[in-house]
């Protein structure tokens, strides 16, 4: 397939200043967002719990987040997945179990009621509350002091009397995916309710952190590894260019996900490692290119070999480029939730990268290749310069 049957003479080159200019610009713009709004973490990030649910009847997003609301979740996700008339949702909470710095305090205060406590401590990141009573407790009085306040129960563990004196116990706060179901159940008969629990999945905070800094970590090894790899494929004054570029495509797509809201998660991370891979391989192909009318244009300016080599590999960026687009088209149309988001970012990688190669790698070539000049030309000067007595 020949998509240009006749050798263009695009001047590329000739528009890479304002092209760094405004380029330089929106990538500030974005780092500043980052740093002052932040991105809008998922769960996998930021910790919390995810249910997905299917009603039995037609409903509507907006139905399943105000019956949420009207049962007490008003910090709740609802995102619908699948076809319209699958009727399935995904919800999103923040927390893992019900215990929060609120509800423990008013389960302290009901816990004290019950009689001389001499010890109440609550672990808000396991969501237990250890306590210890000068006298013995049942176990359904715990659990109905605790449940009264607003905050389930899982179990009340009896751990025995302690050496110091007094009884310990141990209340494990129930998980958020039974918040949900209550807060879905409300207006519903509890042995008919007209929806199911399919999927539930729990990150704690620190196992969020955890796969945050590692998938960050990820990004810039492979931009680290990457650079090796070009300066020893080709020049060290090739490797800053895609080194550049690949960090301009990052913060592009990165820009994408600030803008958007969209979820920032581990899916978010693989898209990013996929355009700096992708990027690499059209500045890679454009480099060889470079390289080879180097050689072939003996004596011309390098600004205009780059010309050449653009101009010469534009068929070949239009058929691949435009391949990949097509299948990210279809997902962005058919595509849901965090694959509908990954293709659009696919998609800006692709738009991003392919110009980068040109507006942001060559140029970065050509300033190295006049700045080497440039200092040959000044030791030149110096060694042909007369000695003075």
């Amino acid at each position: 397939m020949q998509i240009l049957k006749n050798k263009t003479h695009f001047d590329f080159i000739g528009k890479r200043k304002p092209a760094i200019f405004i380029s330089t610009a929106i990538n500030l713009l974005i780092l500043v967002g980052i740093a002052v709004w932040g991105f809008n973490f998922g769960v996998d990030f930021a910790g919390g719990t995810v249910v997905e649910v299917k009603f039995n009847n037609n409903i509507t997003a907006a139905d399943v987040r105000k019956r949420a609301e009207s049962g007490g979740l008003h910090d709740v996700s609802v995102q619908s997945i699948g076809s319209a008339d699958e009727n399935s949702f995904l919800l999103r909470l923040g927390g893992v179990t019900q215990l929060t710095e609120e509800s423990a305090a008013k389960a302290k205060t009901a816990l004290q009621a019950l009689g001389p406590i001499k010890s109440i401590y609550p672990d808000l990141a396991n969501g237990i509350i250890n306590l210890r009573s000068e006298q013995a407790l049942s176990a359904e009085q715990i659990r109905n002091a605790v449940v009264g306040t607003g905050t389930g129960v899982e179990e009340v563990r009896e751990l025995g009397a302690a050496q110091s004196g007094g009884f310990d116990y141990q209340v494990v706060a129930s998980g958020m995916a039974d918040r949900i179901r209550a807060a879905l159940m409300t207006g519903q008969q509890a042995d008919k309710p007209d929806f199911e629990m399919r999927r539930t999945e729990y990150v704690g905070p620190q196992v969020g952190k955890q796969l945050r800094n590692r998938g960050v970590m990820a990004l810039l090894y492979s931009m680290i590894a990457i650079l090796i790899y070009v300066a020893f494929r080709f020049d060290f004054k090739f490797g800053p260019g895609a080194l550049l570029a690949m960090l301009h495509d990052v913060v592009m797509v990165a820009g994408f996900y600030l803008v958007s809201r969209a979820e920032f998660s581990l899916t978010a991370i693989a898209a990013l490692l996929t355009i700096v891979g992708y990027s690499v391989n059209d500045t890679i192909v454009i480099y060889d290119r470079i390289r080879e009318d180097m050689a072939k244009f003996k004596g011309k300016p390098l600004a205009e070999v780059i010309n050449i080599a653009v101009n010469d590999t534009l068929a070949r960026t239009i058929l691949t480029s435009g391949t990949t687009a097509l299948s990210l088209i279809g997902l962005i149309i058919f595509g849901v939730g965090e694959i509908r988001d990954f293709a659009i970012a696919m998609l800006i990688g692709i738009i991003v990268g392919t110009y980068s190669s040109v507006y942001i790698a060559s140029p970065l070539t050509i300033w190295l290749d006049e700045r080497e000049a440039a200092r040959q030309a000044r030791e030149k000067t110096g060694m042909n310069q007369p000695k003075t007595a």
